[in-house]
């Protein structure tokens, strides 16, 4: 037997206020909050923690939500991952709705990274209020990049967990950087 997983429900992050995260995501992003739910006590564990869980909508059925903690200590970061690697990455339709999109995040005081060739997409990257990475990305790959990065990705991994050095069966994702 196996799972028979039909999409993600939804990703939850942690937010240090939930009024400023929703109003950002629906100002930056276009994201509309759906649905807010406040207890006082956990409904999993029972404990006594009051929060705030609010969901954004992503775009096709996708939502994003976050939980404001307001008796936790303060949010922090792993201090053993770097940055870059934690983010929630968003696909816009074309290269030129990134760039459309850079223009507006940066209207909104923001810095932005980018964009960045990944071979297959390019990516440009800011921070949210609460310190979380996002990227949003515009998919240029063609079907046989696709199909020849999928026949080779088991190949990779299974390399990459005996040598723990970049396999080179994609090399040409980044060959023009």
């Amino acid at each position: 037997m196996s799972v028979d997983i039909q999409r993600i429900h939804h990703v939850a992050y942690r937010c240090r206020d939930a009024k400023e995260t929703a109003d950002f995501y629906q100002r930056v992003l276009g994201m509309d909050l759906t649905v807010a739910i406040s207890e006082n006590r956990v409904p999993s564990t029972k404990e006594p923690d009051p929060y705030m869980h609010i969901f954004l909508d992503a775009g096709m059925g996708n939502v994003l939500a976050f939980f404001e903690l307001p008796n936790s200590p303060d949010m922090g970061a792993d201090p053993n991952t770097p940055r870059w690697v934690q983010h929630i990455a968003f696909e816009v339709g074309s290269l030129d709705a990134l760039m459309d999109a850079r223009r507006h995040i940066e209207a909104e005081g923001l810095d932005v990274l980018g964009p960045v060739n990944h071979g297959v997409f390019k990516s440009i990257y800011f921070f949210d209020p609460n310190g979380h990475r996002i990227e949003l990305a515009a998919n240029t790959g063609t079907p046989e990049q696709m199909a020849d990065l999928r026949r080779v990705a088991r190949e990779m991994v299974e390399e990459w967990a005996v040598t723990r050095q970049a396999p080179q069966h994609a090399a040409w994702l980044h060959a023009e950087d």
